[in-house]
């Protein structure tokens, strides 16, 4: 059943449309002929599908009023200690990049974003962590020739 929410349908049509506005800036980047596979158009090109892909997500929920009403969720109260967590997980990584480096910076931060979301598995959240900052950071730096901040860990690689 199609019950078509005007101010949701507002929303789905802007996202759309910045996600088509950065497809349009994304091919007026110059590209040196330097570049051989990855260039300064890959992330901007990912950022655009990905705009485009929830701008068209959120059109079709609002068409079909799966949409989440705001009156629903103003009777949640807000979640203080899970805001907290998402909070420190942020002051962590931008205080301790510098020292620490990427990897146990993220890794922290990990940790407490998970927290935040209901986890309550340190250990694996931890290993999670390292894995997927690991992988980052050797995407950046190995893959790209990028320095996303390089510290203890990331000497020994």
């Amino acid at each position: 059943m199609f019950s078509l929410r005007w101010p949701q349908v507002a929303v789905a049509s802007g996202v759309l449309l910045l996600g088509l506005v950065v497809l349009w800036q994304t091919f007026q980047i110059p590209v040196s002929p330097l570049y051989a596979r990855i260039g300064p158009k890959v992330v901007p090109f990912a950022v655009s599908f990905g705009l485009i892909a929830l701008g068209l997500a959120l059109a079709v929920q609002s068409v079909t009023g799966r949409w989440t009403d705001e009156a629903e969720l103003q009777d949640e109260p807000v979640d203080w200690p899970s805001l907290g967590w998402l909070g420190l997980g942020l002051v962590l990584n931008l205080t301790l990049i510098g020292p620490l480096g990427f990897v146990i910076a993220s890794t922290l931060m990990f940790v407490c974003v998970a927290r935040a979301f209901g986890s309550r598995r340190p250990l694996f959240d931890t290993g999670v962590g390292v894995i997927v900052a690991l992988v980052a950071y050797l995407g950046f730096d190995k893959v790209l020739g990028i320095n996303i901040g390089a510290g203890i860990l990331e000497g020994l690689l």
